[in-house]
């Protein structure tokens, strides 16, 4: 770890779009505390695209969507993570770091689609659909990723259940996620029903009320959004390929159906695009704050923990789909 810290003033040079003036002392001496703890302790911050900016850009050393922070995760050389983001976003980095101290700074950022499945319905699904693969999202615990044989995210899930071979394919528990692949593959899908409980409350009236009052916006969707969602947007892809669609095509006006601060993140960039916020806030997400992720490297905690036995065959899941 380098231990150089950058200073508050720079910082704030890179989020005074999104965070006003009168907000940011309120922000600064948790900052300076969090860089120097973890150069102290030899840690590192991994954010979800759906933290808030004070987090996502001032002391996150690496950020993006679940596939990116899955995939940085293998490379991280720190003695610590601290998982800014839910628990199951924890549960993977353990996974892929199973020697490494794994911090979450909040044991209830939770995640519905998390809580919408079980290892034992997976079980049952099996016998239900024999011979049948199964690919699960990330969104789950790491006992339901033991009982799958691949997991996916929704950046990749396409590229995964095409990977299979197969002519059905079970996919867990994202009923709209599955629905949307669906729609782009021959392959027969078979869905739970499981539904995130942000992008659940978009609706395609949602969206043609935007155009109404915004002409010529851009209305990029997450995978996670209803079918209907998806159909009426300009574009439909994981936080990352919205973030890249803003980077390649630089609309005037966009809309991101998704969580609200992946919208503030973005925008940080892209100071010449005019973001539209519709702001869903995922509740668990929200629980992750500055003053807790100092609180997790002052005091070590909560300490992530697999059983063996779950963590071996989850483990095996999720390095498969990186490799897809």
């Amino acid at each position: 770890m380098s231990a150089v810290l950058p200073s508050s003033a720079s910082l704030y040079d890179r989020v005074r779009r999104v965070i006003p003036p009168i907000e940011w002392p309120l922000f600064v001496e948790d900052i300076d505390a969090i860089q120097e703890l973890k150069r102290q302790r030899n840690a590192v911050i991994l954010a979800h695209n759906y933290q808030t900016p004070e987090i996502f850009h001032c002391v996150a050393d690496i950020v993006g969507d679940s596939l990116a922070l899955a995939r940085k995760a293998m490379t991280v050389d720190a003695e610590i993570i601290v998982l800014a983001g839910v628990h199951f976003m924890a549960e993977t980095a353990k996974l892929l770091n199973p020697d490494k101290t794994v911090l979450i700074p909040d044991l209830g950022a939770g995640c519905s689609l998390a809580e919408s499945i079980t290892a034992e319905d997976v079980r049952l699904m099996r016998q239900r659909y024999p011979s049948v693969p199964v690919v699960t999202y990330v969104n789950t615990s790491a006992a339901v990723k033991a009982e799958s044989d691949i997991c996916c995210t929704s950046g990749n899930a396409l590229a995964v259940v095409k990977s299979l071979g197969a002519p059905r394919v079970i996919m867990l528990p994202d009923e709209y996620l599955a629905k949307n692949i669906a729609a782009q593959t021959k392959v027969e899908i078979i869905a739970w029903k499981g539904r995130c409980e942000v992008h659940e409350r978009f609706t395609a009236a949602d969206i043609r009320e935007l155009r109404e009052a915004h002409p010529g916006i851009s209305v990029l969707a997450h995978p996670e959004c209803p079918p209907e969602v998806v159909a009426e947007a300009d574009f439909a892809g994981s936080t990352a390929a919205m973030s890249d669609y803003v980077a390649r095509h630089r609309p005037a006006r966009v809309v991101l159906m998704t969580e609200c601060s992946m919208s503030d993140n973005v925008a940080v960039e892209h100071p010449e695009v005019d973001f539209v916020r519709p702001c869903n806030l995922c509740p668990h997400m929200k629980r992750i704050t500055l003053a807790n992720i100092r609180t997790a490297l002052e005091e070590n905690r909560h300490v992530v923990t697999i059983d063996p036995h779950v963590a071996e065959r989850a483990r095996w899941a999720v390095e498969r789909m990186l490799f897809v």
